[in-house]
């Protein structure tokens, strides 16, 4: 059975390389909250890449913020604009309300949209 709002393999950066081009092209924006690195892909949709350091937490505080993360996405992801890789980073502290990571999700994602794509 076909999940909508799911992410499909696809969505998701997995590979090292695909890592380093994100980091490399140093575009970011950040709040309290929430680190984006973000680059264009031309693919037509949006990649998510999560880095949840040691520095966090141990990892069960670790898997919370990237289940986190995920839904925030999962749930934002028809207001933000396509064809971007991002990669999530959590400020240290703890884990936010998924109310406010979804509005900084959007926020960030739109600033980073204005300074990527003309």
């Amino acid at each position: 059975m076909a999940r909508p709002l799911a992410l499909a393999k696809r969505e998701h950066l997995r590979s090292p390389a695909d890592f380093r081009r994100v980091y490399e092209r140093r575009c970011s924006a950040s709040d309290g909250r929430l680190l984006i690195f973000a680059l264009p892909n031309d693919l037509g949709y949006l990649r998510l890449g999560l880095s949840v350091s040691r520095k966090v937490g141990n990892a069960v505080v670790r898997n919370r913020f990237r289940r986190l993360f995920r839904e925030a996405f999962r749930l934002t992801r028809p207001e933000l604009p396509t064809g971007l890789d991002l990669i999530l980073i959590p400020r240290s502290g703890e884990p936010p309300t998924l109310v406010d990571l979804k509005k900084s999700l959007v926020d960030l994602v739109a600033k980073l949209k204005r300074r990527l794509l003309p």
